[in-house]
């Protein structure tokens, strides 16, 4: 067991129970390396270029290596899907949105929804700083597998919220993360931000939810913490309602993704939602 590693691990469970007794859901409790600025045309959100196609192309080949040999070793243990046919009825551009809790649910999420992918390839939307500045292998996956990074810059905004429109009217699936933060291994629903659903209805195109759960494996992660044993739910869409202004398309549509949410929880873990 690696002791500094399972520190860390105590430090960031400390914090999310203090958020979370403080109300204060979407604080990052993780010690990510500072934000770099994107500057405005540094990134393709469209995968309009030949060169960055091809980057995702070689990207997603190591990628897909790299999680899959995971998944053998039982690093990550995907243990069912439920729901694809709540997504395998819609022929068009879909916004996916799911908890988030580790660095590698977004395979999971992958997994889950790739039958469905017609080039499989999931785009997903990151935090600024991961796509600028973030070291190593998975800096790499960051800046190249599918990833539509935001910014705090009022031009490089536009330029993803062009993209994303541009990416849902060709069919593709777009992951965003509506809670923020990574809260690590946090089993319960946190309250959603109007990003992605701003997104979904500026496009008239469905969210399809997805609420992942967690129960321990017989394995131990690193920091000697039981690696977690995931199981996918995927809920029915929400359809934008054309009657609604933007803002009224928004509100409706997340209250209604938390409302899945909190009941899938309640379901699975037979016990009520409640905060500390």
């Amino acid at each position: 067991m690696d002791e500094r590693a399972r520190a860390a691990r105590l430090a960031v469970l400390a914090k999310i129970k203090e958020y979370e007794k403080n109300g204060q859901f979407d604080r990052d409790v993780e010690d990510d390396p500072p934000t770099l600025p994107i500057k405005p045309g540094q990134v393709d959100y469209a995968h309009r270029k030949l060169s960055t196609r091809i980057q995702t192309w070689f990207a997603n080949r190591v990628a897909h290596a790299h999680f899959e040999g995971l998944i053998r070793k039982k690093q990550l243990v995907i243990r069912a899907v439920h729901g694809i046919e709540h997504l395998r009825s819609l022929d068009c551009g879909v916004v996916l949105t799911c908890n988030h809790f580790h660095p590698f649910d977004n395979y999971a999420v992958f997994k889950a929804v790739e039958s469905e992918l017609p080039k499989k390839e999931l785009y997903k939307i990151i935090r600024e700083g991961n796509y600028t500045n973030f070291p190593g292998l998975y800096g790499y996956f960051f800046r190249h597998c599918n990833t539509l990074p935001l910014s705090a810059n009022f031009r490089v905004l536009g330029e993803l919220s062009d993209g994303v429109a541009t990416l849902l009217a060709r069919g593709e699936k777009i992951l965003i993360y509506p809670e923020q933060g990574m809260w690590w291994n946090y089993k319960k629903p946190r309250p959603c931000k109007e990003g992605a659903y701003r997104f979904a209805a500026k496009s008239m195109v469905p969210v399809v939810p997805l609420f992942i759960t967690m129960e321990d494996s017989d394995r131990l992660d690193d920091a000697g913490f039981p690696i977690q044993a995931y199981t996918v739910h995927i809920l029915p869409p929400i359809i934008p309602d054309p009657r609604l202004s933007l803002r009224e398309n928004c509100a409706a549509m997340k209250q209604k993704n938390e409302e899945l949410w909190k009941e899938t929880y309640e379901a699975v873990y037979g016990i009520p939602l409640s905060y500390q």
